[in-house]
């Protein structure tokens, strides 16, 4: 017999959800990445970084550069020179992604919702070496360690590797230093029936405006405008997200009282118009934290 929540989730799949409020006050849910998924985009990531080392290692080789120690040394540098700034660098200019990631449709967000920092992406990214590579490469390379601190090694591999298993939020150590979750990349579709019922409300949106929201965000305000607030928690609700939205964008005329709603449905549908006709030209905005070409780009 299936159990479920209140809200109507199986209780099994209610486990693997968290929900974000980020700083527009609109509750995000989002689903955490299994450890298959992760394991398999971290063995992706392995391949690409190790296929590189390889290939650069069997030219030094064949060039003759350094002799047997050399290249052991030359592969010990260059495999932690190409692996730790290949995480780093691609979870910046992607946002918590690398290739492995992108290409199982995960990706690495802050627990406070926010967007992610460079120093949370360097701490997890530092931890991963501290974890597993640096542990492993002693294991594989010390053949004088002795059997005793062989086994510490093993088993703070093996312990490190179980941490996400019987974690809550499924984090592992540099998830927790951090302060970072791994989860499912959401797909969203912008429904195409609420942006015809909004008329033009006498609110004009610039360019500069409408460029920093992506579709995701829109889902989720459409999630709120799909109702008018009935009570007064529902309708201050609406106020704290269209003042929120208001100062974020940038938007410097002040709001009327009690036109809330209709700033955020005039919102919604300039912002609709503006990710579809980017979308034509190849443009497109997943989220806040999309990274702007052109005229659009951020300051």
């Amino acid at each position: 017999m299936k159990t479920y929540t209140a809200t109507g989730v199986p209780l099994w799949e209610a486990k693997n959800l968290i929900r974000h409020t980020p700083p527009e006050s609109v509750p995000i849910t989002f689903r955490l990445s299994s450890i298959g998924a992760r394991f398999g985009a971290q063995l992706l990531d392995l391949t690409f970084t190790y296929g590189g080392v390889f290939l650069l290692i069997i030219l030094v080789a064949w060039a003759g550069i350094f002799s047997w120690n050399g290249l052991i040394t030359f592969y010990a540098l260059i495999t932690f020179f190409m692996r730790v700034p290949y995480y780093i660098l691609s979870e910046m200019v992607w946002n918590g992604r690398t290739l492995g990631k992108r290409i199982l449709g995960i990706r690495v967000i802050s627990l406070d919702g926010r967007r992610l920092t460079p120093h949370q992406i360097t701490a997890r990214n530092l931890m991963k070496e501290v974890e597993v590579f640096l542990p492993m490469g002693t294991l594989m390379g010390g053949a004088g360690l002795g059997w005793v601190l062989g086994l510490i090694l093993a088993a703070w591999m093996l312990a490190t590797v179980l941490v996400p298993v019987f974690n809550r939020k499924k984090q592992r150590l540099g998830d927790m230093v951090a302060g970072t979750i791994v989860v499912d990349n959401p797909k969203p579709q912008l429904l195409p029936d609420l942006s015809v019922q909004a008329a033009a409300m006498g609110y004009e949106f610039r360019t500069e405006h409408l460029a920093i929201y992506g579709r995701y965000e829109l889902q989720m305000l459409e999630s709120i405008l799909r109702a008018p607030p009935k009570t007064p928690e529902a309708r201050k609700h609406v106020s704290e997200v269209a003042q929120t939205i208001r100062r974020r964008i940038g938007y410097d005329e002040k709001l009327p009282e009690h036109r809330e709603w209709d700033f955020l449905m005039e919102f919604y549908r300039q912002q609709r118009e503006f990710l579809e006709s980017r979308n034509l030209f190849g443009d497109t905005r997943e989220d806040k934290f999309h990274t702007a070409k052109g005229p659009d780009k951020r300051r």
